[in-house]
């Protein structure tokens, strides 16, 4: 069926497609839209998204490598930290349906499929949002079209523990004394899924999660390599904050 034929009169899969995404994402802002994958922002997380931000500011963009004249989604590098860690985002990972270019012809395809990937914030009712996601997908669908959502695994976050004064202190002495400045703090958006495992099985535990990540380091990917002054002075703070748990007061009771 050649589309020139059809196409004002029989939706393109495509079109359905596009106008479910919208229920999920504002195509204009890239903001998700449901409100079942937003959480209220802790007040601890701004203030620690501020002073990360104040420190990293342009590098918190710039690292990635964007084409030339390509812009972040916003210009305030606290919104950013905050959009990387306490705000959902979707990503859309792969498609089904969609022949090659050189392959393409002036036809109207049966199906669109795609694969969609949402990140949400660590708080977030992880089952309530897969279970609004699938609601809103194929709700009144376009046109009467068939629409059909296939749910995969889906993970919580994770909400860290508020720092106790003892390891607050023992953390921003560690980084003085070793970088000269003092520790910030921010989230990060990938899934580490036995810290939620770990956090349910001493609830009353503290956390300090680092790693060389900065500068002239390269993880999880190929040729790997730490940048080892960096990783010397990181492993002096770990010591320091050790040598500090060993010598606090042991709680009461």
């Amino acid at each position: 069926m050649h589309s020139g034929d059809a196409s004002g009169i029989v939706p393109s899969s495509f079109r359905i497609l596009r106008h479910l995404l919208s229920r999920l994402e504002h195509a204009g802002t890239g903001e998700v839209v449901p409100a079942e994958f937003h959480v209220e922002i802790p007040q601890e997380r701004i203030a620690q998204a501020k002073a990360s931000a104040g420190v990293l500011d342009g590098l918190i963009w710039s690292r990635f490598p964007l084409v030339e004249g390509v812009k972040p989604v916003s210009d305030d590098p606290v919104q950013l930290v905050l959009n990387r860690t306490w705000r959902p985002a979707v990503s859309i990972t792969g498609a089904r349906g969609l022949p090659d270019i050189d392959e393409a012809g002036n036809v109207l395809r049966p199906t669109s499929t795609v694969r969609i990937s949402v990140r949400v914030p660590p708080t977030t009712d992880v089952e309530r949002a897969a279970e609004a996601l699938e609601e809103l997908l194929e709700r009144d669908p376009p046109c009467g079209a068939r629409v059909r959502f296939q749910p995969e695994t889906s993970g919580s976050g994770w909400n860290a523990p508020e720092l106790e004064p003892w390891l607050e202190k023992a953390l921003q002495r560690a980084s003085k004394d070793y970088f000269g400045e003092p520790a910030v703090f921010m989230g990060e958006g990938g899934s580490i899924p036995f810290m939620n495992l770990l956090g349910e099985r001493f609830p009353g535990a503290q956390f300090l999660i680092t790693g060389v990540l900065g500068p002239a380091s390269n993880a999880h990917g190929p040729d790997e390599f730490l940048h080892l002054p960096c990783a010397k002075k990181l492993t002096a703070c770990a010591a320091h904050v050790l040598g500090e748990h060993a010598r606090r007061e042991p709680p009461e009771g």
